[in-house]
């Protein structure tokens, strides 16, 4: 059985799901901080001119630790608007756009008050683009260290996250070239129903 251990994220990167792909059961871990600077609320997609990341809002905290159950969106402006615009500015041209934009666009309508919530919502509508299936469970405690499952934490951090993955065709390739590891959303858009079988191709 191959179990992991791994974080919800907003729109993950590719290797989230390459990981969870490959899972016979998976474990999001819903217990440990909010860290900045993570993607635990931003994506990186391939914008007209080159990579551009789409970051979530939200509201800081006086503590010093705030558990990211706890993490609440600043919803004051309207980010969501935004973020579907410079989606359809990379993607609009892109083979299967169209065909998952009404998948996607309640994201973009919907006001979450929690981080965690959008962050499994996205992916749910990502596996069910994909149609992957996967059984899962959420972490009752933090553990910094775990012996019974194969650890991913780590992919939640973007500079650690060394992976290496297939080239694909993307759309402002002939432009800036290849960009590897993007938001699980560049993969569907240009492979639409055959990003599962990418995905379950990749070595992480």
């Amino acid at each position: 059985m191959n179990n992991i251990l791994i974080h919800p994220s907003y729109f993950p990167s590719i290797s989230h799901f390459v990981a969870i792909a490959k899972a016979n059961i998976v474990t999001f871990e819903v217990e440990d901080n909010f860290q900045k600077q993570t993607n635990r609320n931003r994506m990186y997609i391939y914008s007209p001119n080159g990579i551009q990341l789409l970051n979530v809002p939200v509201k800081h905290n006086k503590e010093r630790h705030q558990r990211i159950k706890e993490v609440k969106i600043e919803n004051d402006f309207d980010w969501q608007k935004q973020h579907f615009k410079s989606l359809e500015a990379a993607y609009r041209t892109s083979p299967f756009f169209e065909y998952f934009e009404d998948d996607i666009l309640p994201i973009f309508q919907k006001k979450h008050n929690y981080l965690m919530d959008l962050n499994m919502e996205t992916m749910a509508i990502v596996s069910k683009c994909l149609r992957l299936e996967f059984d899962y469970d959420e972490t009752t405690e933090y553990f910094h260290e775990v012996t019974d499952k194969s650890d991913y934490r780590n992919l939640i951090n973007g500079k650690k996250d060394t992976s290496i993955f297939e080239p694909y065709t993307q759309v402002f390739g002939d432009k800036h070239g290849y960009l590897n590891n993007l938001s699980i959303l560049d993969l569907l858009f240009n492979e639409g129903r055959y990003a599962l079988d990418y995905l379950k191709k990749q070595e992480l």
